[in-house]
């Protein structure tokens, strides 16, 4: 499966994520990229989309996109918070909707 972390995902989370195909925004060359075109760009080439913006159901129609869109909610976005999520996320990459948010952590 081909994953795509958003900017604020800690890159490292990659290596958390073993027999797939793990790529950050900004090695894709697309830091800054605003989430609707960055989303539009996403979808051509990965398969889920990995972020930690909490207000990305509200500031996009995630229905419009053909990729899996997987928030993970911790306390911060530093990686010693994020890393327990990580088995949660490699279980749901597998199920988790096309063009829907599925959150994973509280």
């Amino acid at each position: 499966m081909n994953i795509l972390l958003d900017e604020c995902v800690p890159a490292r989370l990659g290596r958390s994520l073993l027999g797939h195909s793990v790529i950050t925004v900004q090695r894709s060359g697309w830091a800054g990229i605003k989430n609707g075109d960055l989303l539009g760009l996403a979808e051509q080439e990965f398969d889920v989309f990995v972020t930690v913006d909490r207000k990305i159901a509200i500031e996009q129609d995630l229905t419009r996109f053909t990729l899996a869109i997987i928030l993970l909610r911790a306390p911060t976005n530093r990686l010693e918070h994020i890393r327990p999520l990580a088995a949660s996320l490699l279980e749901q990459l597998e199920h988790a909707p096309v063009g829907a948010l599925t959150v994973i952590g509280s």
